[in-house]
């Protein structure tokens, strides 16, 4: 049995995942739903007051990055988002059109046999994704 990759752009995990029922059907091997961005780390996961106590910088505090290095985290610090006067995210916190990517922030990744490949990649172009 031999397999293909699929890497399809969504606007949301919700979006996503709604297909992946379906596509366990066709017998994907794997299917993994990510949300991708500038910096790694899921975004800040706690409330914290930036006076009272300690926290790694701007960037953790603005965009979520977490785990990086202070090279970077200056580098991140200094990006537009940062600031958020002329950040291109909506409310939610998802891309609007940032980079061209026409607010598709959300990876599809499938493992799927070749012979439903094509029928993949249909279910997958239905559902709103971009191949």
């Amino acid at each position: 049995m031999a397999e293909k990759g699929i890497l399809a752009y969504f606007r949301s995990p919700a979006e996503a995942e709604s297909i992946v029922p379906k596509l366990k059907a066709l017998r994907a091997v794997d299917v993994a739903v990510d949300k991708i961005g500038q910096f790694s780390g899921d975004g800040a996961t706690e409330s914290m007051n930036p006076l009272t106590g300690g926290f790694p910088g701007l960037s953790f505090l603005t965009l979520g990055a977490e785990g990086i290095d202070q090279d970077t985290a200056v580098l991140a610090a200094a990006d537009p988002d940062a600031s958020g006067l002329s950040s291109p995210r909506a409310v939610d916190g998802s891309i609007e059109n940032y980079g061209g990517i026409e607010g598709r922030d959300t990876l599809l990744t499938v493992v799927i046999d070749e012979r439903s490949y094509e029928l993949a990649l249909r279910v997958i172009q239905d559902a709103g994704g971009k191949v």
